[in-house]
Order: C-alpha cells, then structure tokens, then sequence
C-alpha cells in the first residue's frame, strides 16, 4: 500500500483544523474563566497575556500530535510513504514526479480548501482564512470574520477572548444555520453577552482599502454600512480539492455542490475501482466522518468484487465548539419538519442539573426526537458545556438501536453533566407514564390503607 502527500502529514485536520483550533479554544476558555472569577466566589484575579506565546503554544500542541499522524507511524504499520505531487494517468496508473506506479485501486482522499468568495476588492487586503490563521503573531485589534458557521463562530468567540474586538458578519438570519434556531440563537447571545458585534441576516458587498485604512461594505434589509478592520477572517465555507490531480482527464464525475460523485460504495463514476472519502466527496466535512469512509474505500478496494459494504450514515454527530457547545445527531426538529417526519420532543434543562449548577454552566438543553409513542430516538441536539461529551451516548444508543427506556434504566454516576441524558429519558418516560395503571395503583394503595 502506497499513500502520496505533497504537503503535511495530518492534512487540515492537524495542521490548519481541528488541532490548532481545539488548543485556541481552549486558551480562551481558560481566559474565560478567569473573567468569571467572581462567578466562582473568587474576589479578584488578574492575567497578561502575550497573543505571541498563545500561538506558539498552538504550535507546540501540534508538534505533540503530530507522530499520531506522521511517516514513521505509518512506515511501521506497513505503509510506502511517498511525499510528492500525484497525477493519476489512467485508472491503474499513477505518476509522482516521474515515478509510475501500478495499482489495482486508487482511494482519493485530497480535502477540502477553504472558499474565497469572489467579493469586490477582497483581493487587494491581505486577508485571513481558516489555513493562514494560524501564522498570526501580532493580535489584530479589530478582526472582522466573514461567516456564521461553525468554524467562523469558533474563532469569532476564541480571538474576542482573546482581546481583539471582532465584528461577525452572516448573511443568514441567525449563526449556526444548519441547526434548530434556538441552538443559533443561543450562541448568538452568549456572544453579543461577550461583546461580540453579531451582525446577522447581513452580506458583506466590497472592500475597501485607501489611506485612512481598510473597510467592508455590508448591507443588511437594503441598506449600507462601512465596518473597519484591520484584519478580515474570510470563513464562509470549504471547497473541495478537485483540481490538477487527473480527475478532469479521466471524467470523473463530480457533485452539484463540487465534490466528487461517489455510490454507497464510494466509488467513482464511471471507474469503479476508484474511490473517494471525506471532504472531497462529502456529503459531510468531518475527520472522524472521513475516518468512518477511509475503513469503506479501504475494505471496498481490498475485497472487491467479491464483498463490498455500503457506507452507513445513518448515526452521524458533529459538535461546533462554541461556548455553549452545540452538538447534534440524527434528525433536527428543522430536518423532520422539512422531511414530514412525524416525531415527539422531550426536552430537559440544563439550568435543573446539579453538576451543571455547581460548576455555574446551568443553561442549555437536551432536546431529544423520538417516533410518536416509542422510546426509539431519531435524533439528539445538545447545547451547553461539554455538549460534544454527552452526546456520545445518545451515539451509541442510536447506533445499537437502544431507546429512551435503556438509558432511563442505565445508572449515571452522580453529580456528572451526563445525568441529563438519563433525565431527558425521564421527561420521555413522564410523558407516556400508564396512566390506567397508575390510576389502578392509587386505588390499591387506597384500599390498602
């Protein structure tokens, strides 16, 4: 097995992705929480911090986890490592710098690069993206973020924390667009709370640069404003890496959305031992999902045409690092709506949790979908502290098909955040109590008496 990268080992997620973001999050946390000193019954507290030595620990955090992802590991799991551009000749060939090797199957796995989107001027400021951040050494005093999502909410939250004074801009209604609206909702006021200037519902049209300084035009309900910056975080988005590896010359077929068309199996069209995983194929841009595709491609090419196995999507979770965190999987009360799927709501509030009270994090929800008079979940949305944590069981209930009852039945160790999924199966359980029998209960205890 042969695996070709012309750039990093550990691609975004280590270098420009998840790691990185995860170690500035959690700086921030921490600054956070110093702020809310007196939250904790602490009189005064006071922190300096060099926004230098913030990023270089972020460096830091990265070379430690890097030999997870490196040649070596891989060279001693049996894997030729090959550093170099690839270009994929026919559907058995692949060249690498002059060097042709012959292969039985091709598993295409280049990602996803963050969009640009063609605004007027964009081009003449020296302008931020999810992969250059990470070069910055001098805290920008105003940081204008371009996007609502999650990786534009992230950083808006991690850099406020950190001292700058960020102005975000989404031209949807809300951040966090692909969930419930209370979940954007949510973050949207804890932010504003922080002092975030939140301008959704908001589309940034030009930018503008002269001798006074650097400014982005954006219009909001028909009408215009300037908003100064002195760096622009453009975050609207990720487009898959498609381009300059063969696939044009060869027809692969690719999506509407831009990435590369693949079956249940992953393969390409029309060369079917070609096949595609993550974000380059999508339909989803996370690592673990492009982890979950990889053992598919993998499995697929090796036993093919005997066994092939279908991609499962069908428990897929995710998490936006925010504070609150927002974590879902399965159905959205959004998405079952859309898809006419019939569901009940059980809902439990963090602010009744007595971990969460103690640890003064008591706000947010556990919000479960269930089928109408059954325990069967068809999906979870968590917002609040640790959301990306709790939601790991309801991941696991959903994939091994257990319900509400099993998690009600399931001992939870006290005081923990995870409580609230056991009372969130209680809420379910309230709400469909045996009502006759509970009636024939209070009689027999009656006549007992």
């Amino acid at each position: 097995m042969a695996l070709i990268e012309k750039h990093k080992m550990g691609g975004d997620c280590l270098n420009t992705g998840c790691v990185p973001s995860k170690a500035l999050i959690k700086t921030a946390t921490v600054l956070s929480q110093i702020r809310r000193h007196r939250d904790y019954g602490i009189k005064s507290a006071h922190v300096g911090v060099d926004f230098a030595e913030v990023m270089e620990r972020v460096q830091a955090v990265i070379k430690k986890v890097e030999p997870h992802d490196s040649v070596e590991r891989y060279t001693g799991l049996g894997v030729d490592c090959i550093t170099g551009s690839a270009l994929i000749k026919s559907p058995h060939e692949v060249e690498i710098d002059g060097r042709t090797l012959t292969t039985k199957s091709i598993v295409i796995a280049t990602g996803a690069r963050p969009f640009v989107p063609p605004i007027p001027g964009l081009e003449r400021v020296d302008f931020l993206t999810s992969d250059t951040i990470w070069n910055l050494r001098k805290k920008p005093e105003r940081l204008l973020v371009l996007g609502g999502g999650p990786i534009g909410s992230e950083l808006s939250q991690t850099f406020s924390r950190l001292g700058c004074r960020v102005t975000q801009v989404e031209k949807a209604p809300r951040l966090l667009s692909r969930e419930d609206p209370e979940c954007g909702d949510a973050v949207m006021e804890r932010f504003r709370s922080e002092g975030i200037d939140v301008r959704s519902g908001t589309t940034c049209k030009e930018i503008r640069r002269d001798a006074s300084g650097q400014y982005a035009v954006v219009e909001k309900d028909g009408k215009e404003e300037s908003i100064a910056f002195d760096r622009i975080l453009v975050a609207v988005g990720r487009a898959a890496n498609t381009q300059g590896f063969g696939l044009e010359e060869l027809g692969v077929t690719l999506s509407e959305r831009g990435t590369i068309e693949v079956d249940a199996y992953l393969r390409t069209r029309p060369h079917k031992n070609i096949y595609a995983c993550g974000d380059v194929a999508g339909p989803y841009q996370f690592t673990h999902t492009a982890a979950h595709q990889a053992w598919y491609c993998a499995v697929n090419s090796l036993f093919s045409p005997f066994k092939k196995f279908r991609a499962d999507y069908r428990v897929i979770p995710w998490c936006t690092f925010t504070d609150p965190e927002v974590a879902r999987v399965g159905l959205s009360e959004t998405k079952a709506r859309e898809q006419n799927i019939p569901y009940e709501v059980s809902r439990y509030g963090l602010d009744d949790l007595d971990r969460a009270i103690a640890d003064s994090e008591d706000h947010g929800f556990v919000k479960v979908l269930t089928v109408p008079g059954k325990d069967r979940i068809l999906g979870v949305t968590i917002v609040g502290h640790h959301a990306g944590d709790l939601i790991a069981e309801f991941v696991l209930a959903m994939k091994h098909g257990i319900g509400l009852n099993g998690i009600l039945g399931t001992i939870h160790i006290y005081p923990t955040l995870a409580e609230a999924n056991k009372y969130a199966a209680g809420t379910w359980k309230k709400a469909h109590a045996p009502e006759g029998l509970l009636n024939w209960i209070e009689k027999f205890h009656a006549w007992r008496r």
